[in-house]
């Protein structure tokens, strides 16, 4: 038995190492596998958990289901033959945000996972409409529609098929009829870099969090914040995130600016 309980406590412990800090320290102490979380009452573990990322033991809980939901995703995907990536994957993905004037640049290299890769799917969150896009460079824009009450989907065509393992980049300009108080990405696909720039302008200086890694439910949560940010003398905020997992929320969100 105490052999099984180290097989399964070094399987769990190296799953974990792909989760976000937060759902990290909450499964392990859950499981009684972090040292300092082995004590025998399930709410004792879930308190020292809440001490430890200065949450409510309510919040804890919740962060125990997701990691569990996660954990169990991960040890399916690794106990399973390695799945093809898809079509294509994101090499590098840079957003550029100009808050006081609703301009959003978007540049991504994307690249070819088979041979005669014509077109790409994408989509945009919105709080209410299509934006206005323009293809600065890169292929032909398609619209798809509202997906949702607040995604839009579009596609690109490419002016060319790619080949497996050719890169190709685009930029497109957005221009949002208005934005929530957040910008992140949730890649579809595997994403190897994201660069983010959030540019205040002329607004008051907010507070602002970074999300890295965070359940898309979360990034509207305001129980859920992140790693503050410090906004400088120009009224803007950098980030770079590296390795995202698809699914997961990457960016900033802020509070403070009268939009």
């Amino acid at each position: 038995m105490v052999a099984i309980r180290e097989k399964v406590s070094d399987r769990l412990t190296g799953l974990a190492e792909d989760l976000p800090e937060d759902l990290r320290v909450a499964a392990l102490a859950a499981f009684a596998i972090c040292a300092e979380a082995r004590q025998p009452l399930y709410q004792d573990r879930v308190r020292w958990a809440a001490h430890r990322l200065d949450r409510d033991p309510r919040t804890v809980r919740r962060r125990v289901d997701e990691a569990i939901d996660l954990l169990a995703e991960l040890a399916s995907a690794s106990s399973s033959p390695p799945a093809v990536s898809g079509d294509w994957h994101t090499s590098s993905l840079s957003i550029a945000l100009v808050l006081d004037e609703l301009v959003v640049l978007e540049q991504r290299r994307i690249v070819a996972d088979q041979d005669g890769l014509r077109s790409v799917d994408l989509a945009v969150s919105l709080p209410a409409g299509c934006p206005s896009a323009t293809v600065l460079y890169g292929g032909t824009l398609v619209d798809r529609g509202m997906e949702t009450s607040t995604r839009w989907g579009y596609g690109l065509e490419l002016p060319r098929p790619l080949t497996r393992g050719e890169s190709w980049e685009v930029a497109i300009l957005f221009r949002p009829p208005s934005l929530r108080p957040y910008m992140v990405t949730v890649p579809r696909q595997p994403c190897d870099s994201f660069d983010l720039r959030v540019r205040f302008g002329r607004l008051p200086s907010p507070e602002v969090w970074a999300l890295d890694g965070a359940f898309q439910r979360d990034v509207s949560d305001p129980g859920y914040q992140g790693r503050p940010l410090a906004v400088d003398s120009s009224g803007e905020v950098g980030l770079k995130f590296r390795g995202l997992m698809p699914g997961l929320a990457y960016g900033a969100r802020w509070r403070g600016t009268d939009e």
